[in-house]
């Protein structure tokens, strides 16, 4: 039994589909569970993320670039070619990202140069995971919008976990301005990084802001079509997962209709959203494939 099962990776990976489009969900969700292996560890998540996508295992900037320069057929190109919108949420991205279109196949993409944010940035994350939700919805899910699958990351779950926001009121987000005084009471990585055991309270309270967004806006806003994939990318450094801690990561698969989880009963995947040590384990370059055989009808 692994030590490190149970615990969140750094950062999430959300996939968002836009039809079928407190701890757990609410209002009629239901979830399954497991975890997938990851090729990465502690960081290089791009690594993680093209694993899932392409369903062939990239652990090293070599293999990255190596079949970023082919055509393999992605998730998000699946999708794209059957007829959805496609968009790449990259919240701390500040330069364009051309892997996105000529790789992915994303029609677009949103980042700290586009999603119009103005508040302070926590450390690595530029944008606080609430805000990128919010202005996910409010771009792409407008009503009789187009059915839509996104990635989105989660970045303030990312290293070095301080200083963290907290939600605040959906209605209150406005231009972000209302996360400075969050930003402001934070200590800096320099203060925090001195006391291992506050890392690791750090990281814990990270996962939890960041899962919390999640649920949170599924609480708030009524989504029957949506489908979502919410899974860490890797685990985090070895300050908070272990010496001896696994390349294990939770994923939880979240939606209202009940057809989308009767599509993966042949995964054997555990009901919540929290997979016990003893969840189903898969490699992450599986993925891909059965999530095809699942959803194609086919």
């Amino acid at each position: 039994m692994s030590p490190s099962r149970g615990r969140a990776s750094h950062r999430g990976w959300t996939a968002c589909c836009g039809r079928a489009g407190s701890g757990s969900p609410a209002g009629g969700y239901l979830s399954r569970s497991a975890f997938l292996s990851s090729p990465t560890f502690g960081g290089v998540s791009w690594l993680a993320h093209s694993t899932l996508q392409s369903g062939l295992w990239v652990d090293s900037p070599q293999k990255y670039a190596q079949l970023t320069a082919t055509q393999r057929f992605t998730l998000a190109h699946a999708f794209a070619e059957a007829g959805w919108r496609t968009v790449d949420v990259v919240p701390s991205n500040k330069e364009p990202w051309d892997v996105a279109r000529t790789f992915y196949h994303y029609d677009a993409v949103l980042d700290s140069r586009n999603l119009d944010y103005h508040g302070p940035r926590f450390s690595y994350a530029r944008v606080p995971d609430q805000f990128t939700l919010q202005q996910f919805r409010d771009r792409e899910l407008a009503p009789g919008h187009a059915p839509v699958m996104a990635e989105i990351d989660f970045v303030s779950s990312h290293t070095p976990w301080t200083p963290l926001p907290s939600l605040v009121p959906w209605d209150e987000l406005g231009d972000g301005s209302v996360f400075q005084a969050q930003a402001d009471a934070g200590d800096p990585p320099v203060v925090v990084w001195q006391d291992p055991e506050r890392v690791r309270k750090l990281y814990g309270e990270s996962i939890e802001y960041s899962l919390g967004a999640v649920f949170s806006y599924l609480e708030t806003y009524d989504s029957p079509d949506l489908v979502l994939v919410v899974l860490g990318d890797h685990q985090p450094a070895r300050i908070v997962s272990g010496e001896d801690a696994d390349h294990d990561v939770p994923v939880t698969v979240i939606a209202k209709d009940p057809a989308v989880m009767a599509s993966i009963d042949s995964w054997g995947w555990e009901d919540g959203v929290h997979p016990s040590p003893d969840a189903p384990v898969w490699r992450m370059d599986a993925f891909r494939d059965r999530f095809f055989t699942a959803f194609s009808g086919g």
